[in-house]
């Protein structure tokens, strides 16, 4: 049995998901936190909160890491930790920092900062002669609107150190533009109190479809799982509605999708320890690095994959946490593909009714928010009012069979 360090956590699926994989894996963890109560106003309905399966809780200033990481040195000292985590982007460079210090398995810190920094990957993945957008990073004004007439509209405004699609925007003029900088400048602290770097990065606007690569990095060898798609909605912003596992693309546009990913992987040295999940766009002029993501992927896509292929990648996350082989044996699961859907509300209000499904046949998840919830409008991926997930066993059918479950929740939502 090992006993893993797990550093703050998402408050979504990863948060039941990653304390299920420690225990299913016969292992134990402690859970640090500086905020306990972000946790406990968020506890899943029906089921057990995961934190009680912790041998112990923390509360410590998970956000100053000079003063944690001796903190931390003294816990390992009486506790003994195997492997540190998180799930939470915001404390990925920490946990690389304390796993560094313990002498634990994981990738080293600055391979983590640089992929959690967007200016920081452009820069790395630039320098190692992957093609990517053009792109600036400036301070104030006057830098950012000219360099948005040097790269051209239509382009994307983006923080380099936010997460879900925050204030990620597209531009087509310099008025768009000014309203996007002023947005982002009024959000100068992030959900976890942690203070943002005041820089906007500007990029060219790719087109074509996004994907995303599922990888797993073990000992040096980076194994991909598969390609999984994604639709974007709410514009101006980029929210994901949807993804499907595999992504119905040539064998062609797969290989170049994984080839990229691996690229980047190895520019920014993230081949060991690290469940990895990269956005690609696959261009007209080729595929283009969106981000990297130095941990397993969210909007339950992970549950895609397993439910396909059987397997578990909160599983190999912890596994590769404590520098263990993965198991990454596929099984047959009867389904050939499968999809999650969104739900997002069309404006701001109080959700008064959710629709319904007349057959659930073939759905795996089904979730919906309670009414009586205010409503924001969409502007990111956290404005979601649930999902459908759906699987098909023939083949890549999934997609089309939740876009017509999702038609039938919509019809029966209702925002006021």
């Amino acid at each position: 049995m090992a006993h893993l360090l797990m550093v703050e956590s998402w408050v979504g699926s990863m948060s039941r998901l990653l304390p299920r994989a420690v225990r299913e894996g016969g292992h134990e963890f402690t859970f640090l936190t500086r905020d306990l109560h972000h946790y406990l106003r968020s506890a899943p309905e029906g089921s057990a909160h995961p934190l009680l399966g912790a041998r112990n809780v923390i509360t410590v200033d998970t956000n100053d890491t000079e003063t944690l990481l001796p903190q931390i040195e003294r816990l390992h000292g009486v506790l003994r930790f195997d492997g540190v985590l998180t799930s939470c982007d915001y404390y990925l460079p920490t946990v690389a920092r304390i796993a560094g210090r313990l002498g634990l398995p994981g990738p080293g810190p600055e391979a983590v900062e640089n992929a959690c920094r967007k200016d920081a990957t452009r820069r790395v993945l630039a320098d190692a002669g992957l093609p990517g957008p053009r792109f600036a990073l400036h301070r104030e004004w006057t830098d950012l609107a000219r360099a948005a007439r040097d790269i051209g509209y239509p382009l994307v405004v983006k923080p380099v150190d936010l997460c879900a699609g925050m204030y990620v925007r597209r531009v087509d003029d310099e008025a768009q533009l000014a309203d996007a900088v002023g947005a982002l400048s009024d959000f100068p602290v992030n959900a976890r109190g942690q203070r943002r770097e005041p820089v906007v990065l500007l990029e060219e606007l790719l087109d074509g479809p996004e994907v995303s690569v599922e990888t797993v990095s073990h000992a040096g060898a980076v194994h991909v799982v598969g390609v999984t798609d994604k639709s974007v909605g709410g514009a101006p912003a980029f929210i994901e509605t949807g993804h499907m596992f595999p992504a119905a693309l040539t064998s062609a546009d797969t290989e170049a999708a994984e080839q990229t990913a691996l690229d980047a992987l190895k520019a920014l040295g993230l081949t060991d320890g690290v469940v990895a999940h990269t956005e690609i766009k696959l261009t007209s002029s080729g595929p283009r690095v969106v981000e990297v993501n130095p941990r397993p992927a969210g909007n339950r896509i992970t549950e895609l994959v397993r439910h396909v292929t059987g397997i578990d990648l909160a599983a190999a996350f912890v596994d590769v946490t404590l520098g263990r082989a993965p198991d990454l044996r596929r099984t047959d699961t009867g389904l050939r593909s499968a999809a999650i859907g969104f739900l997002l509300p069309k404006h701001a209000g109080t959700l008064e009714a959710q629709g319904r499904l007349r057959d659930p046949e073939g759905v795996l998840e089904l979730q919906l928010s309670e009414p009586g919830q205010v409503v924001k409008a969409a502007d990111s991926n956290n404005a979601y009012l649930g999902h459908v997930m759906a699987g098909d066993p023939e083949g890549l059918g999934a997609r089309d069979h939740v876009e017509t479950l999702l038609a039938e929740l919509r019809s029966g939502l209702v925002v006021r």
